[in-house]
């Protein structure tokens, strides 16, 4: 027994080390208590919207996580020292810190650059990495330089991960939160609602101080100015996908050991340009960027029917007569952003009939950072046709026109017995055309046939009698 003693000692002190090996690095939430976050999105407070998405991200971090609190601008309105370590980092409940933001009150100020003073020196104190993500819905608001406080506590040691979520902010008072996620290893994302704050915190809990650094970043354009896209790698030869990254308009880093990716980036931001695909090859130690450019022109398109606006579906199709863009114009103007390039184009025309409802046109060219517009005019006459006894009374039959040259049959329906639907009405080309009726109901099995012509614009009436 004695010499089984040092034995279950030695293994009891090798599980407790890798115990903490694995236990991952705390998150410490920097929460904005601010008087603005009184103001609304979406008939909301902020106020609402932050606490019940932080407590459903929080509650859906692993049970082993640590994670710690720290608020300012809840007690006092005009005191930048108003700053509080609510929640410690050694905290595993999650309730706790939910409980927390939903009790606090805002009133006060933007102490940016103080906040992460007080989250950097627990650090220091306590020699403990983390992932700090501060969430706020304004700019520093107490003279304070948060990026600064970044890179100098990044140039002494401080082992941490700094995201940054603005809630509602505009695109002028980014500049100096960018700067600091920039110097944190971090990401600065953007959130204007409750949907978009729960994805953007949840992407700042995974990206942790424990993974490692990105090792190839990517900056997706699109006619000059950044795009939102998705970074999604995959390794070349097993196809084992690799976690990916967002751009937010902004730079997305990715970590990809060494061996050959292939990185799908595609744009989402509403365009039917599609993504592209970029072959990297990685070695130790190696650090790279690419830049991806999704350069893309607009095609306007417009439908009319005798000069009037008119309801069509329009098609785009690449050299490879592959579909790239598609619309319905409903009698407006519709635009579709697509890549710079040669289309071919199709219109068919909705509610009209005859042998001229679809229009083809080939090589259209649409330019980088321009709109080309193009429209098409279809022609159309009314013909209406009726069916009735000698006396007036309406006849229900079948009413059939086809094309006179070629014999196919472009329309059809039926009288019935009521004045709404007799005589029918029918839309057409112009054009000469055969037609057929045949009698239903009470005066089923009569026949006739008859030849009329569509003119453009005009309409030409004809009533058989039985």
């Amino acid at each position: 027994m004695k010499k089984l003693l040092p034995l279950l000692i030695l293994v009891c002190l090798v599980y407790n080390v890798k115990a903490q090996e694995e236990q991952p690095s705390p998150i410490l939430f920097i929460y904005d208590a601010s008087g603005s976050m009184w103001g609304q999105l979406d008939g909301k407070t902020k106020k609402e919207i932050a606490s019940e998405v932080l407590a459903t991200t929080v509650g859906n971090l692993p049970e082993d996580q640590n994670v710690g609190l720290i608020a300012y601008g809840h007690r006092n309105k005009s005191d930048c020292n108003d700053i509080e370590y609510l929640v410690a980092l050694a905290n595993k409940s999650k309730t706790k810190v939910t409980s927390a933001v939903k009790a606090i009150n805002p009133v006060g100020r933007t102490p940016l650059a103080r906040s992460a003073t007080m989250a950097i020196e627990s650090l220091k104190e306590s020699n403990t990495k983390a992932t700090i993500i501060l969430i706020t819905d304004g700019i520093e608001s107490c003279d304070g330089d948060l990026c600064k406080v970044i890179t100098d506590a990044k140039a002494n040691g401080i082992d941490f991960k700094l995201h940054i979520v603005g809630f509602g902010l505009k695109e002028g008072e980014k500049g100096q939160l960018k700067c600091a996620t920039k110097a944190g290893d971090g990401t600065y994302y953007d959130a204007n609602n409750a949907g978009g704050l729960g994805e953007v915190l949840t992407a700042a809990t995974t990206e942790t101080v424990d993974k490692p650094n990105g090792n190839f970043s990517i900056y997706a354009l699109k006619n000059g100015k950044p795009v939102d896209a998705w970074v999604k790698p995959k390794h070349s030869v097993s196809k084992k996908d690799l976690r990916g990254a967002r751009t937010y308009r902004d730079t997305a880093w990715v970590y990809l050991p060494p061996g050959t990716y292939d990185i799908e980036v595609k744009p989402l931001e509403n365009s039917d340009i599609p993504g592209t695909t970029i072959t990297v090859e990685m070695k130790k130690g190696d650090v790279k960027h690419q830049d991806v450019s999704f350069d893309g022109g607009i095609l306007e398109v417009a439908t009319t029917n005798n000069g009037k606006p008119w309801d069509a579906l329009v098609k785009m199709y690449d050299t490879t007569n592959k579909v790239v863009a598609s619309t319905r114009t409903y009698g407006k103007s519709k635009k579709m952003e697509v890549p710079a390039g040669h289309y071919r184009i199709t219109y068919s025309a909705l509610n009209l009939k005859g042998l001229d409802i679809n229009k083809e046109v080939g090589d259209v060219e649409v330019k980088a950072n321009a709109t080309k517009a193009i429209f098409h005019d279809f022609k159309s006459g009314v013909a209406l046709i009726g069916v009735t006894t000698k006396s007036g009374e309406l006849i229900d039959a079948t009413v059939n026109v086809h094309d006179k040259t070629s014999g196919k049959n472009v329309a059809g329906n039926r009288t019935y017995t009521s004045k709404s639907s007799n005589p029918k009405e029918f839309l057409l080309n112009p054009g000469t055309y055969e037609v057929r009726v045949i009698t239903l109901g009470a005066h089923k099995g009569q026949k006739s046939t008859f030849t009329i012509t569509v003119k453009q614009g005009e309409t030409v009436e004809k009533t058989i009698t039985f």
